[in-house]
């Protein structure tokens, strides 16, 4: 017993000085502070272009987005849909072309009086380098304008303090189905 009380008492001081030096970093107890970009391993920005198809299948026995709220009423907008997503993203415009990873999230009808969708997505790529990133898409998608920009608003991975835009042009639709292959070009700036 003699000899815990000395390893204790040692403990105890040792946990006293942590204390003691953590609130001397930090004595007015703020809860942010201002960080090195080295000290994080964050070396030189760059920007990076991937262009990318996005492949929203609807019909068929195994569709990539389900509606999961039906609209609410009889607009032609489908005002109040919202429809999740795990898209495959291709390499190219066909959805036997290389695949590069997934679309996940969803979008929502957000507009009463064009098809304008409120996106919510993640690039998670699954090849190459980028195995295991993500960059987020959160913006308005204007469905029938032949250019569509939405921003990038961050990511992880390689794509950790990810920001950019991305430009989305409609490659098919089949208005029977709703099936539809997007092209997105993503311009992201990322370290």
């Amino acid at each position: 017993m003699a000899t815990v009380l000395p390893i204790l008492a040692t403990q105890l001081i040792i946990l006293c000085l942590a204390i003691v030096s953590s609130t001397a970093e930090n004595p007015n107890h703020e809860f942010a502070r201002t960080v090195n970009k080295k000290q994080m391993g964050l070396k030189r920005e760059k920007l990076s272009h991937f262009r990318i198809y996005w492949h929203d299948i609807l019909a068929g026995p195994n569709p990539s987005g389900v509606q999961v709220v039906p609209p609410q009423n009889a607009s032609l907008t489908a005002f109040g849909l919202v429809r999740m997503i795990d898209n495959p993203l291709t390499a190219g415009p066909d959805l036997s072309t290389k695949f590069v990873g997934r679309a996940q999230g969803f979008y929502a009808s957000a507009s009463q009086q064009e098809l304008g969708l409120l996106m919510a997505m993640n690039f998670a790529f699954t090849e190459g380098k980028y195995n295991g990133s993500t960059i987020t898409v959160l913006g308005r998608n204007a469905v029938f304008t032949k250019v569509r920009e939405m921003p990038v608003i961050g990511g992880s991975g390689l794509f950790r303090f990810a920001r950019g835009y991305v430009e989305a042009t409609t490659a098919k639709l089949d208005l029977k189905t709703g099936d539809a292959t997007v092209e997105y070009n993503c311009y992201v700036l990322h370290y």
